[in-house]
C-alpha cells in the first residue's frame, strides 16, 4: 500500500520550473502511506508522485515505474494489491511479455499495455493508479470496485487537474484553497460520518467513484464505470449455496494472504474475524510457517465497566481466547487508554481530513499504531455485514422500511446540537433525504421481486454504498496513517457478486442473520464461537471518556474564537449534553455512536475548521 499523488496540466507544452517541488510538496502530505521509499517523475504534461510502503519485492518494486514499448515511455504510480497477480502474470508471459520483478505495480501496468482502458475488468485486488500513456499522450486513472483504496481530484485555478489519496495532497498544489459550499456542510451535518459517493465535501473536490476509470487528455476527463453489480434470480440449493460461499471465503482469504513482509490478522472473536483467522491459521500450518500472529482490542477497565446491550450483547475477550486456543495463534491485546482515546481525536481528524467516527477512529488509529510496530500488513473482518446482511436495519421493520438511511434514521439527536437556524438556511432534511432517494433510486433491480424482498435489496445496495464505505474510508486512513496495510477479504468481488443475488430466506436461514456464513463456516470454527450472536465493533464502556470529551466541548465554548460556535445551539449543548449523561442506548449513526459520541463528533468538527480556517 502507498500514497499517490499529482497534477496534469496540458496548456504548458515544457512544463514549468517549479513543478518538480510541487510534487515534492504533495508527496510529502503522503509521508505515512509511504515511509518506506519515495519517487516523483514529471513530464511537459505534469507530474507523478509516490510514497511506498513496501509489501512485494521490497528491493524493486519501486515508483514511479516506467517501461517503454514502440520507442513510448508508460509510467505508473499505483496504491494497492492485486491478488491475481500470478494469473495475470503468467496470461502476459503467454503474450510476449517479460517481467524484471516480482511486483504487482511491474504487471499491471504490463497489463494496461496488452488490455488498454479494458484493465480494470481484468483486476482483482484493491487499487487506485494513474498511468501517463505516452503513446496516446493522455492520462488513464483507475479505482477499485468498492473503493477500499482512495482517489481524490479537483481542476485547480489554472487548470490543472490534481489528483491524491487523500484530500490533504490536493491542498498542497497552488491555487487550490480548502472551502466547504452549503453542499459541503449538508454531508458533514447531516450525514457524516459517511459521505456521498464521489463527493469530496471540499467544494470543487470530487472522488473517482469505485469501479470507475477516467482518461485525462488535452480535451479534457472523460469517466465511465467498468463494473457493476447485477441482479439476477438465484438458482442454487441451500446446500450448494452454503459450499459455494465457503468456497469464495476461503478462497478470498487465502489469496490476500502473499506478503513478503509480517502479515497477521485482527482478532475480535466474532464469526467474520474469526472465519479469517481460522482460514490464515491453516493455511500458515499447511505451508509450515510460523504461527498466524494475531491482535484483538480493548479499552482500559471494559471489563469493569461493560453492560450489555442489543447492539453489543457479550464482550469480546472470553471468545478471543477461545480462538487463539483452538489455533494456536501467537496473540497480543492491545488495550487503549481513555485519556489516548480522547486525545487523539484531532489526529484522527488529521488522518482523515474530515470529522469522522469520533472514539471508533481514534481507538483504530491508536490500534493500528501498535500493530505497526511488529507488522506491515494485517487482515480484517470489515465489509462482511454489509454484504450479509448482519445489522439489526435488515430486519427490525421500523429500520428496514425507513424512508432514510437505516442507520442514520432519526435526525433529531443532530437537530437537537446544530443551530437551528443554520440547519434550515442550509437545508439539511432536504439534502439528506435528496441524497437517499438518489441512492435507492440507482439500486439494480430484479424483476418480479416481491416488496419485502425488493425493500431488503435497496437496504443492501445503501450498505454497500454508504455504510460500508464510510467503514472502508475509516479503515484506509487510520491504518495508512500508521504505515499499516489493511486488507479485507469480505470486500472480494467475486464474493459480494454471488452473495449479492441470495434471498434473504437463505441469508437468514432459520430466522438468523448471517445463517448462511455461519452454516459455511461450520467445521471450520468452535462451535460456540460460530453459533455465537454478533458483536460490533468494541467501544469502551468506562464513564471516563464522556467525561474528558465532555470538558472538551466546555473548553471549546468557553473559547469566543473557536468555529465551532457558528454551527451548534450552545444553550441547548449547555442544558443536555455537557450536565447529563450521554444516552448510550439512542445511536445517532450505525450501533455505536450514540451521546458520547455525539460530544466527539463536535471536537472534531472544531478541530477540522480550524486547521482548515473554515467558516459557515
Amino acid at each position: 500500500m502507498c500514497g499517490i499523488a499529482g497534477f496534469i496540466h496540458f496548456e504548458r507544452d515544457n512544463g514549468r520550473p517549479e513543478w518538480a517541488a510541487i510534487a515534492h510538496s504533495m508527496g510529502e502530505t503522503l509521508h505515512h502511506r509511504g515511509p518506506d521509499d519515495r519517487g516523483e517523475w514529471t513530464c511537459p504534461a505534469g507530474a507523478l508522485v509516490h510514497r511506498r510502503l513496501a509489501v512485494i519485492d521490497p528491493d524493486r518494486g519501486r515508483q514511479p515505474m516506467t517501461r517503454s514499448r514502440e520507442g513510448q515511455d508508460y509510467v505508473i504510480v499505483y496504491n494497492g494489491e492485486l491478488y491475481n497477480t500470478g494469473a495475470l502474470r503468467r496470461d502476459l508471459e503467454g503474450r510476449g511479455h517479460a517481467f524484471e520483478t516480482a511486483s504487482d505495480t511491474e504487471v499491471l501496468l504490463a497489463a494496461y499495455l496488452e488490455y488498454g482502458e479494458a484493465v480494470g475488468t481484468r483486476l482483482e485486488g484493491i487499487y487506485a493508479f494513474v498511468i501517463w500513456d505516452g503513446a496516446r499522450k493522455q492520462f488513464f486513472a483507475c479505482r477499485d470496485r468498492f473503493g477500499v483504496k482512495p482517489f481524490f481530484y479537483a481542476w485547480a485555478d489554472d487548470g490543472a487537474f490534481v489528483f491524491g489519496s487523500e484530500l490533504k495532497a490536493l491542498f498542497a498544489y497552488p491555487g487550490l484553497t480548502p472551502r466547504v459550499d452549503a453542499a459541503g456542510w449538508c454531508e458533514v451535518l447531516g450525514i457524516g460520518p459517511a459521505r456521498t459517493a464521489g463527493v469530496g465535501v471540499f467544494a470543487g473536490v470530487e472522488e473517482l467513484r469505485p469501479a470507475h476509470q477516467m482518461v485525462i487528455g488535452p480535451a479534457g476527463a472523460r469517466q465511465e464505470r467498468y463494473w457493476s453489480l447485477v441482479s439476477r434470480p438465484h438458482t442454487d440449493s441451500y446446500e450448494d449455496t452454503v459450499v459455494r460461499v465457503r468456497e469464495l471465503v476461503t478462497g478470498a482469504v487465502t489469496r490476500q494472504l502473499v506478503s513478503d513482509v509480517p502479515l497477521c490478522t485482527f482478532l475480535s472473536g466474532g464469526l467474520d474475524s474469526s472465519v479469517i483467522t481460522a482460514v490464515a491459521a491453516r493455511d500458515y500450518q499447511r505451508r509450515g510457517l510460523p504461527a498466524l500472529e494475531t491482535y484483538s482490542f480493548d479499552y482500559a477497565d471494559n471489563q469493569k465497566y461493560f453492560r450489555p446491550s442489543s447492539f453489543q450483547p457479550d464482550a469480546d475477550w472470553p471468545w478471543v481466547e477461545r480462538m487463539v486456543e483452538a489455533f494456536h495463534t501467537r496473540h497480543t491485546v492491545l488495550t487503549c487508554p481513555i485519556p489516548d482515546l480522547a486525545a487523539l481525536l484531532d489526529q484522527a481528524m488529521r488522518a482523515k481530513d474530515l470529522p469522522g467516527m469520533a472514539d471508533v477512529d481514534a481507538s483504530l488509529l491508536y490500534f493500528c499504531r501498535q500493530v505497526a510496530q511488529k507488522h506491515v500488513v494485517a487482515l480484517s473482518g470489515e465489509c462482511a455485514d454489509e454484504v450479509f446482511g448482519g445489522y439489526p436495519w435488515f430486519e427490525r421493520p421500523e429500520m428496514l422500511h425507513a424512508s432514510t438511511f437505516p442507520w442514520s434514521r432519526d435526525l433529531d439527536a443532530r437537530r437537537e446540537v446544530f443551530d437551528p437556524r443554520l440547519w434550515k438556511r442550509l437545508g439539511v432534511e432536504d439534502y439528506v433525504q435528496y441524497r437517499y432517494a438518489q441512492s435507492v433510486a440507482q439500486t439494480p433491480r430484479l424483476e418480479g421481486e416481491d416488496p419485502e424482498n425488493a425493500r431488503r435489496r435497496e437496504v443492501a445496495w445503501l450498505n454497500l454504498n454508504w455504510f460500508m464505505s464510510t467503514l472502508l474510508d475509516r479503515k484506509d486512513r487510520m491504518s495508512m496513517w500508521s504505515g499499516l496495510e489493511v486488507r479485507v477479504p469480505f470486500c472480494d468481488h467475486h464474493l459480494v457478486e454471488y452473495v449479492w443475488n441470495i434471498p434473504w430466506c437463505m441469508k437468514a436461514m432459520n430466522g438468523r442473520r448471517k445463517q448462511v456464513l455461519r452454516d459455511a463456516a461450520e467445521g471450520l470454527l468452535p462451535e460456540d464461537v460460530r453459533t455465537r450472536p454478533k458483536s460490533p465493533y468494541p467501544k469502551t464502556h468506562n464513564p471516563l471518556y464522556e467525561e474528558l470529551v465532555r470538558a472538551r466541548v466546555a473548553e471549546i465554548l468557553a473559547d469566543p474564537a473557536a468555529p465551532l460556535h457558528a454551527l451548534v445551539d450552545e444553550n441547548a449543548l449547555r442544558a443536555g449534553m455537557l450536565v447529563s449523561a450521554g444516552d448510550y442506548g439512542r445511536p445517532w449513526f450505525g450501533q455505536l455512536m450514540a451521546g458520547p459520541q455525539m460530544l466527539a463528533y463536535l471536537v472534531q468538527l472544531n478541530a477540522w475548521m480550524v486547521r482548515f480556517g473554515l467558516t459557515v
